[in-house]
């Protein structure tokens, strides 16, 4: 099974949070991939084709050989099991499943903060107005569990970069790069994920004009 071929379907503005989170991981783990873009804004997740691969009808998914996955930390998940030669997660049992307890939470939780700033903030350079009350909210919850993640003056959020890192790190850039105050340690740290080659190879794909 790990010899089959791996395409990966991404949006065709690479603005999905979720999509970079497994690109990252193919390039981290040095795998051939072919990138496949869909416009969905034109509804090309809906087609009948991609219907009939992805289960979800969304992106990312992930197809190997016959096998087709959606849902990105689902996808991450399953390259570590099958190509485990470059860690995506932490060794440790009890530091692995922290690390799916934030990927899961940044994914279902941080509403507010999703809504007013989207990663157009991101990857194309859009300011937004003030955050409202309630995303004012959200952000400190967010800045609140990330210095308590981060603790001590941590480089990554465990012993050694982690996928969860490259997903925090794009959360807190939402705010960063709208020039929304965040603790100077925590841009720190959202600089140095964003540096890994992995990382700036999303960063720097041609993008279409908005």
């Amino acid at each position: 099974m790990s010899n089959h071929p791996l395409r990966l379907y991404v949006d065709a503005q690479f603005t999905s949070p979720y999509a970079m989170s497994v690109f990252v991981a193919l390039r981290e783990k040095s795998l051939p991939f072919e990138v496949r873009t869909l416009d969905l804004d034109a509804l090309e997740n809906q087609s009948k084709n991609y219907a009939g691969l992805s289960l979800t009808q969304r992106v990312p998914t992930l197809e190997h050989g016959d096998f087709a996955l959606s849902e990105s930390s689902a996808i991450t998940e399953y390259l570590d099991e099958v190509f485990p030669q470059v860690a995506l997660y932490p060794p440790a049992l009890s530091q692995r499943a922290r690390a799916r307890q934030v990927q899961a939470w940044l994914r279902s939780d941080l509403l507010p903060i999703r809504q007013e700033r989207s990663t157009l903030v991101v990857f194309y350079g859009v300011q937004y107005a003030p955050l409202s009350p309630a995303a004012q909210l959200a952000a400190r919850k967010l800045v609140d569990a990330a210095q308590l993640l981060l603790a001590g003056g941590r480089e990554y959020l465990f012993d050694q970069w982690s996928i969860a890192d490259v997903d925090l790190a794009v959360m807190l850039n939402r705010l960063i790069l709208n020039g929304d105050p965040v603790p100077t340690p925590l841009v720190e740290y959202a600089q140095r994920v964003w540096q890994r080659p992995s990382v700036q190879a999303w960063i720097n794909q041609p993008r279409p004009d908005l």
